[in-house]
């Protein structure tokens, strides 16, 4: 619902919605799940809510999807909107929590505290949805530990899974007054890799997905993008960076020299990371090209100790 034009019209859009929706039913023969993204959805002005909840209800009847979430503030929730949610069919709520810490709240002018984000996630949990915490890097005030500590308390909030959006600077912003004035300094490319590893690794080792690194940026929005850390290969270069910090710690409780590891496959795509820049660290292990092995998926990582 962001970004809307002045010839915007809801309703066309949710026809158009549910015609794709229909085609892709008929080309893959089963439902999907239907998400809300883009805005705070349940702050909606109750026509364009109601509207949207009946369009996926009508999808759920027809078999389209079989059900659908969205994203939402910690502090526009409401039992009623909730209740209406759960009956429609909705099943995931994803809160744009960005940081728990109050200084970085505060900062960033998010307008609740760090407690009424925790309140939000144990409402959405407690109404008997799925619950998707969003968490900011470096946004204003935010440090590489106040973020470890912000994926420390969205697991302890028992989140099903998380998205890790760095913090991005766009012009035409109340961020960009600040950048400009040198009040805001967004965090560099390599902190930010090395932070969301151990972030990511935190999640990974609860088994609790982080399903998306970084904001995909339209064409239009490249052209006012002012800084922030940006690669294309973010989320693959920071899954290689989580994987070797994952085995460096299991080799540290290892006395023997490890001789080979193998890996499920999904993995070979990212494990020497961006144009080979993980080699290095992994010879450093103990690990060239030859002693590496990507097998199928149901195997388990193995490492092959001498003797």
């Amino acid at each position: 619902m962001t970004g809307k034009s002045a010839s915007f019209s809801l309703e066309t859009e949710l026809h158009c919605l549910e015609k794709a929706l229909y085609e892709k039913r008929q080309r893959d023969g089963k439902p999907c799940e239907l998400a809300f993204y883009g805005g705070t959805f349940t702050a909606l002005e109750d026509e364009e809510f109601r509207a949207c909840v009946k369009s996926a209800e009508r999808a759920i009847r027809a078999g389209l999807i079989s059900h659908y979430r969205c994203s939402t503030r910690p502090d526009r929730l409401s039992p009623e909107r909730l209740s209406v949610l759960a009956e429609s069919g909705c099943r995931t709520i994803e809160l744009g929590v960005q940081s728990f810490d109050e200084e970085s709240l505060d900062a960033s002018r998010r307008g609740y505290s760090g407690r009424v984000a925790e309140e939000a996630c144990e409402t959405v949990l407690g109404a008997g949805f799925q619950l998707g915490v969003q968490l900011l890097p470096g946004m204003p005030a935010s440090t590489p530990a106040s973020f470890l500590s912000d994926v420390t308390r969205a697991l302890s909030l028992s989140a099903s899974f998380l998205r890790f959006y760095p913090c991005l600077v766009f012009d035409h912003t109340g961020l960009a007054e600040r950048y400009r004035k040198g009040e805001y300094r967004p965090w560099d490319l390599e902190i930010t890799l090395d932070t969301l590893a151990e972030g990511f690794l935190a999640a990974w080792r609860k088994g609790v997905p982080v399903i998306r690194i970084g904001l995909l940026v339209s064409r239009d929005e490249e052209q006012v993008l002012l800084a922030g850390p940006r690669h294309p290969s973010l989320g693959a270069r920071i899954r290689a960076r989580a994987l070797f910090l994952a085995i460096r710690d299991a080799l540290r409780c290892i006395s023997e020299k490890p001789l080979a590891l193998f890996l499920p496959r999904r993995m070979q795509g990212f494990f020497w990371g961006d144009r080979g820049e993980m080699e290095k660290k992994w010879r450093e292990l103990g690990f060239a090209r030859d002693t590496v092995h990507f097998v199928s998926e149901g195997q388990n990582l193995i490492v092959q100790l001498a003797g």
